[in-house]
C-alpha cells in the first residue's frame, strides 16, 4: 500500500512521540495498547482497515490524519506505538 505521507525513521519516531502523547492526554493509553494489540490480526487488510479506524481517528486527532495514518498503516509503526504507549504507562505509574 502506498500511502501519500510516508515517513522516514525519523518522522516516524515523531509521529510515534506525538500519536502517543495525544493518547495519553485523553487518558487513553492502556485502551489504545489493548486495541492496538487486538488488531494485530487486521493488519493485513491494510488500507481497507484505515477506513474501518477513520472515524476513531478523526475522533482522537480531528482533522490530522497524515501522522496517525501513516503509523497505523505500518507494521513497524504499530509496533513502536504499542512500546511507547507502555512505556508511558510505566512512567505515568511511577509518578503517581
Amino acid at each position: 500500500m502506498s500511502l501519500p505521507f510516508e515517513p522516514s525513521d525519523e518522522q516516524r519516531d515523531e509521529l510515534v512521540e506525538q500519536v502517543a502523547r495525544e493518547i495519553q492526554v485523553r487518558g487513553m493509553t492502556g485502551h489504545a495498547v489493548q486495541f492496538l494489540q487486538a488488531s494485530r490480526p487486521y493488519r493485513p487488510l491494510g488500507a481497507n482497515a484505515m477506513l474501518f479506524f477513520d472515524p476513531v481517528l478523526r475522533g482522537l486527532f480531528g482533522g490530522e490524519l497524515a501522522g496517525a495514518t501513516a503509523i497505523l498503516a505500518d507494521d513497524a509503526g504499530i509496533e513502536l506505538l504499542i512500546a511507547r504507549l507502555e512505556e508511558i504507562d510505566e512512567e505515568s505509574t511511577w509518578d503517581a
